[in-house]
């Protein structure tokens, strides 16, 4: 009897050890953009996702990513207007879930991404929406074209990160835009021309 009663205490001194620990790791995440800390910012290349949605055949929406993209940001809560984002996304990391077809989309018909490896996204001004979110209209240049396109961007919030000793940034963004305006026209209409673009990161305090 006296051996169980030790190992329920023994348990419980755990449980509340574990508890403790997720309660200081825990930030003491701060919303809204006025509360957020200036400067400038890197891409948590650990903690970002990179979707894309188009329709397909009129029966359901195809999901797809990127793998391997970059971006910094340039921000001061005070003078919103001044924000500046840059990203570059290698377009041959297309992540289909489907060797096959990520070798088809990366080919001439679709994103020919030997001769336009890349794609970048450049910010021309910033208009605040609300005291979370932000419209960052930009410049998107993908297979060798490009055009203006909207980005809404929601900041999730900010809090000093214990696990990587980063002051950082949780951020969200939203963007539609036709694939045929870059070039990329081939199956029009069988496979959508609206692309939904979906943005998941963090960004680090420098």
């Amino acid at each position: 009897m006296q051996h169980n009663f030790i190992k329920t205490a023994a348990a419980i001194f755990i449980l509340l050890l574990l508890v403790s620990c997720g309660t200081l790791i825990k930030p003491n995440v701060k919303t809204g953009i006025v509360q957020l800390e200036k400067g400038s910012y890197q891409l948590d290349q650990t903690h970002v996702a990179v979707l894309f949605k188009i329709n397909h055949m009129g029966l359901s929406t195809f999901v797809g990513r990127f793998n391997k993209v970059d971006a910094t940001l340039e921000f001061d809560p005070a003078n919103i207007a001044a924000a500046k984002l840059s990203a570059i996304i290698d377009v041959a990391s297309i992540d289909a879930n489907n060797p096959d077809l990520e070798e088809t989309l990366r080919g001439s018909s679709w994103l020919d991404t030997e001769k336009y490896p890349q794609a970048f996204f450049k910010t021309t001004s910033v208009n605040l929406l609300d005291q979370n979110s932000a419209v960052f209209a930009g410049e998107l240049t993908l297979h060798g074209v490009t055009a203006p396109i909207d980005l809404t961007v929601t900041f999730n919030g900010g809090a000093n990160n214990m696990l990587t000793g980063f002051y950082t940034l949780g951020f969200s963004a939203a963007s539609t835009f036709n694939r045929s305006t870059f070039g990329v026209d081939y199956l029009i209409p069988a496979i959508g021309d609206a692309v939904a673009i979906e943005v998941f990161a963090e960004f680090q305090k420098n």
